[in-house]
């Protein structure tokens, strides 16, 4: 399967989604304009992904989203429920969820999505420098 790589914008996270070591990650700001247009790809690479995806592979996904807009809040959320499911089907997958030790708002929002998870989410301190 073809790794999805897009480059991060002012609006936009970075994504590298690589299949050869079952690692996905997000980095940064994401208001796009249509965010459901930028996060389609996302949703279809993820979905091919984990229907190809064997159980007992390990999956990390990392994310790092210091701000998310509303309508990206709901993309999100959508990605974490194909997350869920096929961790519910009985994938092995584990999320790290980065936060500026400073933003109390960006931890808060990693907290309400984890809420509404299964799968295991971890919510990592880190310093912004």
């Amino acid at each position: 399967m073809e790794k999805l790589f897009i480059k991060a914008t002012k609006s936009t996270p970075e994504v590298n989604l690589d299949s050869d070591n079952n690692n996905l990650l997000i980095n940064g700001q994401s208001y796009p304009e249509n965010a459901f247009k930028f996060y389609e790809p996302i949703f279809n690479w993820v979905n091919e992904y984990l229907d190809e995806l064997e159980t007992g592979v390990q999956v990390q996904i990392d994310f790092t989203l210091p701000y998310i807009n509303t309508s990206s809040s709901k993309c999100i959320m959508m990605l974490l429920d194909k997350f869920d499911d096929a961790f519910l089907a009985g994938k092995n997958i584990f999320l790290n969820w980065y936060c500026d030790q400073e933003n109390e708002i960006e931890f808060e929002c990693a907290e309400e999505f984890k809420e509404d998870m299964n799968f295991p989410i971890e919510i990592v301190s880190r310093e912004d420098n």
